[in-house]
C-alpha cells in the first residue's frame, strides 16, 4: 500500500512540476515546436517516467531533474535571444520553397519535403493550386508561410476603397446546452434577452443548443442545434 501512495505522490509532484516549467519556459514553446523543442520534450517525458517508477526515485529524484532540464532549455533560450547566430544551430531557418512561383528542388530534397506533402501542407492555408502560390516558406516549425501571386489575393477594403467597419469577437453564449453566464454579462446581455432570441429562432430551451455565439458586428445570435452523423 505505502508504494501506491509513494507512486501516487510522485506522480502529482511529477505532474506540477511539469506544469510549472511549462508556464514558466512560456507559450511559444508548445505553439512553435522546433525539432529541438520536440527532443527536448520526449527526453524531459523519458527522465520524469523512468523516476517514477524507479524504486530508488521519488520527489527530490524528480524535482531535481526537472530543475535541471528546466535550466537547460531556459539557457538555450537566452543564448537564442543574445546571440543570433545560435539561432541557425539550435531553432533552425525557415526555407524558401517556392520562390516566384518556381519550385525549388534542392530545397525540397534537403528538407525532405515530396510534392504530396507539400501540396498538403498548401491546402492547409486554402492554397489548392501550385500555380497560386508566387512565395512559399517552410518554417521551422513544420508549417509554411505562403504569398499568393497578384490574381488570386483576396482584395482588402483599402483596394476596393471601403470604409472599415471596427472588427469584434464573437462571444460564445451557450456551450453542450449550457449557458455562460460571465459571457452573457460581459456582452450586456441577459437571460430574458437570450429566451428571447431563441423564441425568435423557434428554440424552446437552452438544452437543445450545442452551441451558440453572440455576434456583436452584425448584432446576431448565431446557434448551432444537436445534429447526429445520421
Amino acid at each position: 500500500m505505502n508504494e501506491y501512495l509513494l507512486m501516487f505522490a510522485d506522480a502529482v509532484f511529477g505532474f506540477f512540476a511539469l506544469f510549472v516549467l511549462v508556464k514558466v519556459l512560456g507559450k511559444t514553446q508548445i505553439s512553435s515546436l522546433t525539432p529541438f523543442d520536440f527532443i527536448s520534450a520526449i527526453i524531459l517525458g523519458e527522465l520524469v517516467g523512468n523516476a517514477l517508477f524507479e524504486k530508488e526515485s521519488g520527489i527530490p529524484e524528480i524535482a531535481f531533474l526537472v530543475v535541471v532540464w528546466g535550466l537547460l532549455l531556459y539557457i538555450t533560450e537566452v543564448v537564442t535571444q543574445k546571440f543570433k547566430g545560435s539561432r541557425a544551430v539550435l531553432e533552425g531557418r525557415p526555407s524558401i520553397v517556392i520562390h516566384k512561383g518556381h519550385l525549388i528542388y534542392d530545397v525540397l530534397k534537403e528538407n525532405r519535403l515530396d510534392i504530396d506533402e507539400l501540396q498538403h501542407l498548401l491546402r492547409s492555408k486554402d492554397v489548392f493550386s501550385i500555380e497560386e502560390v508566387e512565395y512559399a516558406v517552410l518554417e521551422v516549425d513544420g508549417t509554411i508561410s505562403v504569398l499568393k501571386k497578384p490574381d488570386y489575393q483576396t482584395p482588402t477594403n483599402s483596394d476596393l476603397n471601403v470604409s472599415p467597419t471596427p472588427v469584434k469577437l464573437g462571444r460564445t453564449i451557450v456551450s453542450d446546452g449550457e449557458v455562460l453566464w460571465d459571457n452573457l454579462k460581459e456582452a450586456n446581455l441577459s437571460k430574458k434577452w437570450l429566451e428571447e432570441e431563441l423564441h425568435k429562432q423557434n428554440i424552446a430551451a437552452v438544452e437543445d443548443v450545442f452551441y451558440a455565439e453572440w455576434q456583436e458586428n452584425q448584432q446576431k445570435l448565431f446557434t448551432m442545434l444537436y445534429h447526429n452523423k445520421k
